[in-house]
């Protein structure tokens, strides 16, 4: 369970690892990062998450999947802890998921 893919299935995923970008140097993602932290803080979540991605900060990328996971978008929120590296995250997502489908299967017999 979680956040891990063999190779042969990679194709078949909608989670993607974040490419390590060289082209930006530290203190270019410092100030990326500050700024999509304020963007996430006023609610315009998808200009932050689109930075977030862009610099692999995993702390934003955490805090995605918890908005999203706030929101009810679980395959997003999965998406987010997985690409942060989060796998605990993931994992309890994952159950949690899991369970509402049990309980739903249950009420229908």
């Amino acid at each position: 369970m979680g956040c891990k893919v063999n190779a042969k299935e990679e194709k078949k995923v909608f989670i993607k690892s974040i490419k390590k970008t060289n082209s930006l140097d530290a203190q270019q993602k410092v100030l990326l990062n500050r700024k999509a932290n304020q963007l996430f803080n006023e609610g315009n979540i998808d200009q932050a998450r689109q930075i977030f991605l862009a610099t692999g900060y995993s702390d934003g990328l955490r805090r995605m999947g918890d908005y999203y996971r706030e929101k009810n978008d679980f395959d997003k929120a999965l998406q987010m802890y997985c690409l942060a590296g989060h796998s605990n995250q993931a994992e309890d997502l994952i159950k949690s998921v899991a369970t509402v489908i049990k309980n739903l299967i249950r009420e229908g017999d």
